[in-house]
């Protein structure tokens, strides 16, 4: 009864993924913007990588095979996971500050802290 749950949860995650990578999809072509790309983008690379990892854990779980193959598959897919959740914000804070400081784009934004930072001196 518990591998069906396991199994169940583990399938409504990869669909929620897909459906995220495909919403990310759609904004990242729709939006103009150089900042509300990279949002979309960002959306995509996290609910379209990372959930469907987890939904592979659950349905690994819950499917009746080798205990050493289980292993293997949810170490690799918890593994890819927290790399995900940890190298996909880090590069896309990267790359909107990078465009911030080259100017090659401004934000439309209405109050603009790091750019009146930035004019002070205060940061570097």
């Amino acid at each position: 009864m518990i591998d069906l749950i396991l199994f169940y949860i583990g399938v409504a995650l990869v669909f929620i993924g897909g459906v995220m990578d495909i919403l990310a999809t759609i904004g990242f072509f729709k939006f103009k913007e150089f900042y509300t790309r990279l949002h979309a983008a960002t959306i995509g690379s996290i609910g379209g990588g990372l959930y469907p990892l987890i939904g592979v854990v659950f349905i690994v779980l819950g499917l009746d095979i080798d205990y050493n193959l289980k292993l293997v598959f949810t170490g690799t897919s918890i593994i890819a996971a927290g790399i995900i959740a940890l190298a996909t914000p880090a590069g896309s804070h990267i790359l909107a500050r990078g465009v911030y400081r080259s100017r090659e784009e401004s934000p439309s934004v209405i109050i603009d802290r790091l750019g009146e930072d930035l004019e002070r001196g205060e940061m570097e």
